[in-house]
């Protein structure tokens, strides 16, 4: 196991962490469907960690329905995929942003809100910060490669590009990472205005918001990065498991 791993003994059980999902077009063998997925190692990292993982499939629904789900949960994971739809944070679609998800959108929106209600502890990853910054109120850069004139966040077909980060002093990221970290990135998009409550706890040399967390006692915290893509390292993984730990037995 990584740095920050944990293990569990005898019959002890973990929290249990619902990660949201994709909901795409997905192939295998002779099928080709609509369907919610996600990629293992996501649900890797948080058993790796300690903590026991549930797959979230967008669907239709509404708040009492976000708590009924809630209600099995000791945390929550918000996971990377496609662009939410601008029209959330009062824009227009670039025309490199991605057809809106909807139904993904609605569901992750109304999961983020009942946890932090809660006091519930959230990870957001890539996407997963996103969200989270916009349901604080604040923007996106659309298209990174139109702010910075290179796309080195997101090198396409699927290589992750790494790319060294430095931590906000003070904060949680910094206390968990250090100073810095290396990072693995893939996103053409990233936060612009910062949602209000939410402090920065991570730049890049290029000046772009790498991490995000709300301050208190309650662990909430989003990184633009993909930790799920260095499982060597699990620390911010077994903080999360180790918050929801501590929320279960609260």
């Amino acid at each position: 196991m990584g740095r920050g791993s944990a293990v569990l003994s005898g019959s002890e059980s973990g929290p249990v962490l619902g990660l949201t999902t994709y909901l795409d077009r997905a192939q295998t063998g002779i099928w080709d469907v609509t369907a919610s997925f996600l990629p293992a190692s996501y649900f890797r990292g948080v058993s790796m960690a300690g903590g026991i993982a549930v797959l979230l499939p967008p669907q239709p629904v509404d708040a009492a329905a976000a708590n009924r789900v809630l209600d099995s949960l000791d945390g929550l994971v918000v996971t990377g995929g496609k662009d939410v739809d601008p029209a959330a944070y009062g824009q227009a679609r670039h025309p490199e942003s991605d057809e809106p998800g909807i139904i993904r959108d609605a569901w992750e929106f109304a999961l983020l809100t009942g946890a932090l209600q809660r006091g519930m502890p959230v990870l957001g990853i890539c996407r997963g910060a996103q969200v989270l910054n916009v349901a604080f109120g604040g923007t996106l850069h659309q298209h990174l490669p139109d702010v910075l004139g290179h796309s080195g966040h997101r090198a396409g077909n699927a290589v992750f590009t790494e790319l060294p980060v430095r931590t906000v002093a003070g904060t949680r990221l910094a206390a968990l990472v250090g100073e810095s970290a290396k990072v693995r990135c893939y996103h053409h998009q990233a936060v612009d205005e910062v949602g209000a409550s939410l402090v920065v706890s991570a730049w890049d040399a290029d000046g772009v918001v790498e991490a995000l967390e709300l301050p208190g006692e309650n662990f909430v915290l989003a990184v633009q990065w993909h930790p799920e893509e260095s499982l060597h390292d699990l620390r911010l993984f077994a903080a999360v498991v180790d918050a929801a730990r501590s929320y279960a037995g609260g």
